[in-house]
């Protein structure tokens, strides 16, 4: 009986170590599923870097969509202005700055513009124009980022012609970009739409329509 009596015992004392080597093993398993696992923490914290990553570039192509100058996007299509007169059609074959001087001369050179894919160089102007009578160094700084990435970067699809020199200008201005950032390049687009867009719109067929239908509804006519 004693024998048996120890035998019983030591098969006791067999399953009690055994289960507390179980649990102590399981105590791991439980510590990854709480997430101290290092490969299971790795891997959340790489999840949640891509996710803030891929919010932060959205929120900024959002930015950069609202700040866009692009004026064929979310704005209207030309300015707004009065329907203009025989005197003012007629005034715009006399200089191409009475032409630019006139919203609806702006407006009517855009559409021609438009038509020979050129559009870019009036836009740019236009961003030139509200740019340089910006006065918040916040807001000079952030526009002027904008109009570089539209009209300046060698990446953007409107990319306006300008040379080595204006363009290196820019690239050193834009460290600190001022409302005359881009002076020089506006008056290098707009030297170039006098010279080469401008002759061939007052040669136009829309110029000439223009000037037709606002001369059969004149009275003197």
């Amino acid at each position: 009986m004693g024998s048996e009596r120890m035998e019983m015992r030591k098969r006791q004392m067999s399953v009690q170590q055994e289960s507390a080597v179980a649990g102590g093993a399981a105590v791991p398993a439980g510590q990854a599923q709480t997430g101290h696992n290092p490969r299971a923490s790795n891997a959340c914290c790489f999840c949640w870097c891509c996710c803030c990553s891929c919010s932060w570039n959205e929120d900024r192509d959002d930015r950069n969509r609202k700040g866009s100058y692009d004026v064929k996007e979310g704005t209207p299509d030309c300015e707004e202005c009065p329907k203009p007169t025989l005197d003012e059609v007629r005034s715009w074959g006399q200089s191409f700055d009475k032409l630019m001087c006139c919203p609806a001369g702006r407006n009517a050179f855009r559409q021609f513009l438009r038509t020979e894919f050129s559009e870019e160089n009036m836009l740019f102007w236009l961003a030139c124009e509200e740019f340089c009578q910006e006065t918040n160094k916040g807001s000079i700084e952030e526009k002027a980022r904008v109009i570089y990435e539209d009209y300046i970067s060698i990446l953007s699809p409107k990319e306006v012609s300008l040379d080595s020199r204006v363009r290196e200008a820019i690239n050193r201005n834009m460290v600190e970009p001022t409302s005359q950032t881009f002076d020089d390049a506006q008056l290098q687009i707009y030297t170039l739409m006098q010279r080469d867009s401008y002759p061939r719109y007052m040669n136009s067929q829309a110029y000439k329509n223009l000037l037709n239908t606002l001369s059969e509804q004149s009275p003197e006519s």
